[in-house]
């Protein structure tokens, strides 16, 4: 599926569009058909590792936009499987189409893991900005009837994930605007009305089921929500919320704020960030070497 550039896009150069040296891909896979259109996934394979856990990633671009050509590279070279997602942006279908297309892609990779050698029982959803939002709220409905849909030709699997990490994502959009600076308000009043049918305000029930933190429970995977505490883009509360919500029900989330940080992929896929990033998918998921 491709999808138009905007504005909005986040600055995923650190993903590395192109594979490792060390990395085996295997692009457009199709994981379900809707309306006629194939839904397709790109599988990222560390060489010479068998059996390895999956990180599933989502992409960002303010629900309308983006695709699956970027991925997070240094996942790969950690030893993880990454299958980085198309999936129906809000100019063609609004929520939960997405939500029903990414758990679509989860039980189609579970149930297909031994013709391409990850691990099933092992998996973690990943994604940044929309895509963080889209993550977390995937990660913690396993099991929810209203957000599992009936795409795809698997619907016997499951559609759970065993860890999750949201890179600067929304987790409650009844509050997201009030929370917001005007350039947030000017960025995600459109986002969220393609998103949700209308403002949050007009739609408080489509809204809630949106919002992971209404959905989590003590049963949720592990969580781990980065983010900069000068993003104008996507209010840092987003994060202390769902942080919140997780303490609520006797979970622990992990948390990791840069300072001096924006709405930027790049500081968040380097250095000491991906390196949590890592730290934590192996505590979670392992991750053979």
């Amino acid at each position: 599926m491709i999808r138009r550039a905007c504005a909005l896009l986040l600055l995923l150069s650190p993903l590395a569009a192109a594979a490792a040296v060390d990395t085996v891909s295997q692009r457009d896979i199709p994981y379900a058909t809707v309306a006629g259109q194939a839904l397709g996934l790109d599988l990222h394979l560390p060489a010479g590792i068998k059996q390895p856990p999956l990180v599933i990633y989502v992409h960002g671009g303010a629900w309308n936009a983006g695709n699956k050509t970027a991925y997070p590279a240094f996942l790969v070279e950690n030893g993880f499987a990454v299958a980085s997602l198309d999936f129906r942006s809000t100019d063609l279908a609004p929520f939960p189409a997405n939500v029903h297309d990414i758990k679509a892609a989860i039980r189609f990779l579970r149930a297909k893991a031994g013709d391409y050698g990850y691990n099933a029982e092992r998996i973690a959803i990943a994604g940044a900005s929309s895509g963080g939002h889209l993550a977390a709220l995937v990660g913690v409905t396993g099991g929810v009837a209203a957000l599992e849909g009936d795409e795809g030709d698997h619907l016997r699997a499951s559609s759970a994930v065993q860890a999750i990490v949201s890179w600067f994502g929304a987790s409650n959009l009844t509050t997201i605007l009030a929370q917001s600076t005007p350039f947030g308000v000017e960025v995600r009043e459109p986002a969220l009305k393609r998103l949700l049918g209308d403002l949050p305000d007009k739609r408080p029930d489509v809204a809630r089921l949106a919002s992971p933190v209404f959905q989590v429970d003590a049963k949720d995977p592990p969580l781990l929500l980065l983010h900069g505490d000068q993003d104008r883009q996507m209010p840092i509360n987003q994060l202390h919320e769902l942080d919140g919500a997780y303490a609520k029900a006797g979970l622990k989330a992990e948390t990791l704020i840069l300072h001096g940080v924006g709405h930027d992929g790049g500081p968040f896929f380097q250095g000491e960030p991906a390196a949590r990033v890592v730290a934590f998918l192996k505590r979670t998921i392992g991750a053979k070497r």
